[in-house]
């Protein structure tokens, strides 16, 4: 068990080093676009909280977004979908056969995917490409995930369901947060959470070598809170580089694919540890 829980720490320490090279590179872009981007804020949404002639229709309507925003978060939305189904098949591929079971091909397939995708331009040519591009990224952090499947599995199977409905349920509130919210009004996090996830990283990499479980924790804590940030950041930060014109789905899908499956996998390793420490109380 301590091996598999060693394994699962170094694999949480590649896909720390993914996100953290994904969030530089939507870092960089987001700080030209806070510059760009006007300062006049739409104005907030009056209501009265004691009217109870609730309208449910405007619940689903976003007016500070604009017609073609709202088409493009659609793709968005699509592409995420696809990411999990083939996600999902990559963890399920690895807990069946024990693909790639050391890691680092894993590690190099993932960034030498993300790579390829950053480098290849939007535009109608090669949009069938870049989504095959982006299916080979969402397969290869899916095969990612098996060692820590693997360490969850041994303690108790049932976890990755609860993992992926929790995972699901913060992921939607934090993300309609970003939605009804004043446009921009999440963008000062930028900073902040960037900071905090190279802190993270460095903390990671340092684990490497020390084999701290109760650093581990702390590390799944803090990284679930962080992580939590930039759903609210990314999803606004999404709406203003669409209505400023980039419409790369695609790539805008790699940020909330990756802030999912950081939140499953922080999740689900919480839930693994807490259970497996009240095993041991019982006995």
């Amino acid at each position: 068990m301590a091996q598999k829980c060693g394994h699962a720490i170094c694999t949480s320490e590649n896909h720390s080093l993914i996100v953290y090279t994904a969030k530089a590179r939507t870092r960089q872009q987001g700080a030209q676009t806070q510059q760009n981007a006007s300062t006049d804020r739409p104005a907030p949404l009056k209501m009265n909280v004691f009217d109870r002639n609730i309208n449910f229709d405007a619940l689903l309507k976003f007016s500070q977004i604009s017609t073609s925003t709202r088409q493009h978060l659609k793709n968005v939305y699509a592409s995420l979908s696809l990411c999990m189904l083939v996600a999902a098949a990559g963890s399920y591929v690895h807990v069946v056969t024990r693909l790639f079971q050391g890691g680092f091909v894993t590690l190099l397939g993932s960034l030498g995917m993300m790579g390829w995708l950053a480098m290849t331009p939007h535009n109608k040519e090669t949009e069938k490409k870049r989504l095959g591009i982006l299916a080979g990224f969402a397969f290869f952090t899916g095969v990612g995930l098996g060692p820590a499947m693997d360490y969850v599995i041994a303690i108790n199977p049932s976890i990755i369901v609860t993992a992926f409905l929790a995972t699901s349920v913060i992921f939607v509130c934090f993300t309609l947060s970003a939605l009804y919210a004043q446009r921009r009004s999440y963008l000062f996090l930028g900073g902040t959470l960037m900071s905090a996830l190279s802190i993270l990283l460095l903390v990671s990499l340092a684990n490497m070598f020390l084999g701290s479980v109760m650093l581990f924790k702390a590390h799944m804590y803090l990284g679930l809170a962080v992580m939590c940030g930039f759903v609210l950041f990314d999803t606004q930060l999404i709406i203003e580089k669409a209505e400023m014109g980039d419409k790369d789905y695609i790539w805008h899908c790699v940020d909330l694919f990756l802030d999912f499956v950081t939140i499953f996998r922080k999740v689900m390793m919480i839930l693994a540890m807490n259970d497996k420490d009240k095993k041991k109380e019982k006995k």
